[in-house]
């Protein structure tokens, strides 16, 4: 049997819909995601699924206080 050579998407193929998402959205999201997984209640596909999105929500939410954090350093310059 031959095996899938293919990789995994990566969170962005995957979960394209983030990229566009404010950083108050995105927490509010994963927040919301987090107690999904807590819950225990989704099954192992959807929960795999659900911490794939997490993941990507929190890389976004970083990408997002990096960007503010690096703006405010550059104020303190002047």
């Amino acid at each position: 049997m031959a095996k899938d050579t293919q990789a995994p998407p990566t969170p962005a193929e995957e979960f394209p819909d983030i990229a566009e998402l404010p950083y108050e959205a995105a927490r509010d999201e994963l927040v919301s995601i987090v107690a999904q997984l807590e819950g225990g209640q989704a099954g192992l596909e959807e929960s795999m699924r659900l911490w794939r999105r997490g993941e990507a929500l929190a890389a976004h939410c970083s990408t997002w206080l990096d960007e503010a954090e690096s703006s405010l350093a550059g104020t303190d310059e002047e």
